[in-house]
């Protein structure tokens, strides 16, 4: 069920800034599950992107990935603080996705897996190859970066995806979530291929 709190949290911030936050409410738990179903905690650590109130960080706790393994990449700094509140294992970063830096600062390792929940449709083309260039170049070769849309294909362009060497792959849609929306796990073409 969704927090009442966080649902004001989310339309607030969406008529602050209605394109960087990208919706008017908080993802389903539907949407939540398609998106992290994938996932376990071999994986290894997972850097989330735009996690707003939490919905997939939830869900990726209830999958089995330890708190402490999370990476939280939040620019609005009322969701960055209550995910810190709400997460105090977690490392929440109130930063640009565009512009991480890292690696991974609470471990040695890679990460294994990157969830997405930015806005990508209403990011310039320049931005969204900043944001895949980096998530993956602070990921493991075998890391898949999943994100979910409103759209009716893939939010990263076939150009994109070509110039970055990578392949997008739909995983479902969630016809429940308002709106309805799409998730597509995007891999490199080495893994796609192998």
């Amino acid at each position: 069920m969704l927090r009442s709190a966080d649902a004001m949290t989310f339309f607030r911030a969406w008529l602050s800034n209605p394109l960087s936050v990208g919706a008017v409410a908080p993802s389903s738990k539907s949407l939540a599950y398609l998106i992290t179903n994938d996932l376990n905690p071999l994986n290894g650590p997972v850097l989330e992107l735009g996690p707003g109130t939490g919905v997939f960080t939830d869900a990726l706790i209830r999958g089995g990935v330890m708190e402490r393994d999370l990476t939280l990449v939040e620019l609005e700094s009322a969701f960055a603080k209550l995910l810190a509140a709400r997460y105090p294992q977690a490392t929440v970063l109130t930063q640009n996705a565009a512009y991480l830096e890292g690696p991974n600062p609470s471990s040695v390792s890679k990460y294994g897996v990157i969830v997405s929940g930015l806005p990508l449709l209403s990011l310039s083309p320049g931005t969204v190859v900043r944001i895949l260039i980096r998530a993956f170049a602070l990921s493991r070769n075998d890391a898949a970066f999943y994100q979910f849309t409103y759209g009716w294909r893939c939010p990263v362009p076939k150009a994109i995806l070509e110039r970055l060497d990578l392949h997008a792959i739909r995983i479902g849609t969630v016809f429940s979530n308002l709106p309805p929306a799409s998730v597509y796990k995007i891999v490199r073409n080495t893994i796609a291929k192998g």
